[in-house]
């Protein structure tokens, strides 16, 4: 349990780092009309929430 919670953790957290690197590249778009439809800062707030959580969990437990 201890090895997936920290497994669970790690994969939120680069997900957090990818869908702030894609936020990013949406907010310094060239074209303003490209918007896209992915909602990249709830999926950065989400993971971050769910990395914190399962972090928590695994040190409680160790």
């Amino acid at each position: 349990m201890q090895v997936s919670m920290l497994s669970v953790s790690i994969g939120a957290a680069a997900l957090f780092g990818f869908a702030e690197i894609a936020d990013w590249r949406r907010r310094n778009r060239r074209d303003v009309d490209n918007v896209g439809f992915m909602p990249w800062r709830g999926i950065a707030l989400a993971s971050a929430a769910v990395a914190l959580l399962s972090a928590a969990v695994w040190l409680h437990q160790g």
